[in-house]
């Protein structure tokens, strides 16, 4: 195997077992934070039907309260009390029910030919005793109870949820229900979202580990057809393009890192409606639901607190909207008040139109320049000048640190990365470092001329 198609190889292989790490990465957490939002939603849902339930049932209650509490045991004021209850409905299915407490129903307005019948053996497809379940709970003082009845407008055995209370001067079960298929329905369309959202991501993972491997594979391929006679100037240039694919590549990733946790803040959003929801429960609900919301609140502040670091940390937003003299000055800020060494920064001319390229290359430049004199130079002041005369445009930062001989940390096999990178950039786009060291301290000059580097 040839070196360049060696280092075409190693330059696709980490690639793609980089992209194939993120997309598992990327799944778990998307399934796992899609089970977690489903688990919020349903609870919500529950809730909300316990709540519906109740509301009911007290009205039905209510009217007939007169007669219930009047004292009479009648078959009379029974019946009244019967007819008054099975006038009542809700929705579609919506209705109410009477048994006693053997399991003989005594009104059904739905299935009327249930009336009188004794259903205290009924049970569902399972072998579940039905009505058996709902006295018991009636008899313990009222609750909820899901099981599965047919449904009136579809003649299908449907999931319900029920609640029940007793009505001891009678003798009754008294109770309604309200069929699930609507919060099965709700569920399974949060799953169909949740799993497309899944297949899209993986999809725009794949398509990108694709087409960077091809982007890759190209880039090899123009390299071994190139002639010898123009290859130091087709390295210049993909250097060129190196820096501006870089510099690309991390105002992207901020974007991408600001907009998918964005997606997830969107999905914590919906979560805290659903505790917001369940606030409307008993006061077991609205005490779990408030320290929810409370935990939540701390998890979005974090979030957002990181997506605010991350952004910065790859490509500062004052450089793209105040320009390079801004940036500079806000980073010789951040400089002195993280390492407590006083930066005097100026500026002269006009930075107006100055290319992008050449805003990334000079801020680059000074942010490796501050870091080298704090890991390197022991220094107690340092000057950072901007000045452009005419078309060109030079950065000095000078230091009064103890100084380094530049061209034998250049060569040093294992030191003078960050050396060696900044003349790397500033060669790509035909500009010249200059580094002048002694023992009273170090300047380093970055110089373009923009018209050079336009042609």
């Amino acid at each position: 195997m040839k070196l360049r198609q060696k280092v075409i190889f190693l330059a696709i292989t980490p690639l793609i077992l980089a992209l194939c790490a993120i997309a598992l990465f990327v799944r778990h957490q998307a399934v796992s934070l899609a089970q977690e939002q489903r688990a919020t939603i349903q609870q919500a849902y529950l809730a909300t039907k316990e709540a519906e339930l109740k509301h009911y049932v007290s009205l039905a209650s209510r009217s007939i309260a007169h007669l219930y509490d009047s004292g009479r045991t009648d078959m009379a004021t029974q019946d009244e009390a019967k007819r008054i209850l099975a006038s009542l409905s809700f929705g579609d299915d919506g209705y109410f029910f009477v048994y006693d407490m053997k399991g003989r129903n005594l009104m059904h307005p739905r299935q009327p030919e249930l009336v009188g019948r004794d259903l205290w053996e009924l049970r569902d497809a399972s072998g579940v005793p039905t009505i058996q379940r709902l006295i018991h709970r009636a008899q313990a003082g009222g609750g909820f109870q899901v099981y599965t009845w047919v449904k009136p407008s579809t003649h299908q055995d449907g999931l319900k949820l029920g609640y029940v209370i007793p009505m001891e001067k009678w003798g009754w079960m008294m109770g309604t229900g309200i069929y699930l298929d609507d919060v099965d329905a709700a569920l399974a369309k949060v799953d169909a979202q949740q799993s497309q959202s899944i297949r899209s991501t993986m999809t725009w993972i794949a398509v990108m580990a694709i087409v960077s491997a091809l982007a890759v594979a190209v880039g090899g391929l123009v390299l071994n057809i190139s002639e010898l006679r123009v290859a130091d100037a087709k390295l210049k240039a993909l250097a060129q393009r190196v820096v501006e694919s870089q510099e690309q590549e991390r105002a992207r990733l901020s974007r991408d890192l600001h907009d998918g946790i964005s997606q997830w803040l969107v999905s914590i959003k919906l979560q805290i409606e659903a505790g917001i929801i369940r606030l409307a429960g008993n006061a077991e609900q609205q005490q779990k639901a408030r320290a929810g919301l409370e935990h939540t609140a701390d998890q979005l502040k974090d979030v957002l607190g990181e997506v605010r670091r991350i952004s910065h940390d790859l490509r500062p937003a004052i450089l793209d909207d105040l320009g390079l003299a801004a940036a500079l000055d806000h980073l010789a800020q951040e400089f002195s008040e993280h390492c407590g060494m006083p930066v005097d920064f100026s500026a002269e001319g006009s930075m107006d139109g100055l290319p992008d390229v050449a805003n990334t290359v000079l801020f680059r430049i000074a942010q490796e320049s501050l870091t080298n004199i704090e890991r390197h130079a022991h220094a107690h002041k340092v000057d950072m000048a901007l000045e452009r005369k005419g078309t060109t445009i030079t950065l000095t930062v000078r230091d009064d640190g103890g100084g380094f001989d530049p061209q034998r940390v250049a060569l040093h096999p294992k030191r003078g990365i960050g050396l060696r990178n900044m003349m790397e950039r500033m060669e790509a786009i035909g500009g010249r470092l200059d580094i002048d060291s002694s023992e009273t301290g170090t300047s380093v000059r970055a110089t373009i001329d923009t018209n050079r580097w336009a042609t």
